[in-house]
């Protein structure tokens, strides 16, 4: 069940940033809501918030690295952790396979969703595995500060 969570995040993923190339590339960007949500083609080279531009070959070796550690350590503790731990590190693999898809076969990662807060805060543009990215690495942080990632 895991592995097809996985799965299903690597291919929303790749199937948005499909969309987003064919449809934004190259446009202006299309806006949903004024002044906070906006659709905007974006090819990022480097890592969050543009860090680290043109080290492609150090974040394929780094999700690698981190790919392999989660599936080790799935396969390993999995009887241990409690089923949030299982779905949080699954959502981390797979946001971090998608972007690691986009390095290999693209050289750079593809982003489309941006949102502003008005004139106030342009946050910046990212994707959906960023999302799950975040979200998982938010939850397993969480059940690590409270010491509750195990059954």
């Amino acid at each position: 069940m895991l592995f097809l969570m996985t799965i299903l995040i690597i291919v929303l993923d790749q199937v948005s940033k499909y969309a987003a190339a064919k449809y934004l590339k190259g446009g202006s960007p299309h806006i949903i809501i004024k002044n906070f949500f906006q659709l905007y083609y974006v090819e990022n080279y480097g890592a969050a918030f543009g860090i680290l531009q043109n080290k492609k070959v150090f974040f394929i070796i780094i999700t690698s690295i981190v790919i392999i550690s989660i599936t080790f350590f799935l396969f390993r503790c999995s009887y241990s952790l409690n089923k949030l731990m299982k779905v949080s590190l699954c959502m981390l693999m797979g946001g971090a396979i998608g972007n690691l898809i986009d390095r290999i076969r693209l050289g750079y990662v593809v982003d489309f969703i941006s949102i502003r807060f008005g004139s106030w805060y342009d946050f910046p543009v990212f994707n959906v595995a960023d999302m799950f990215v975040v979200t998982g690495t938010f939850l397993i942080m969480i059940m690590i500060i409270f010491n509750k990632y195990e059954i």
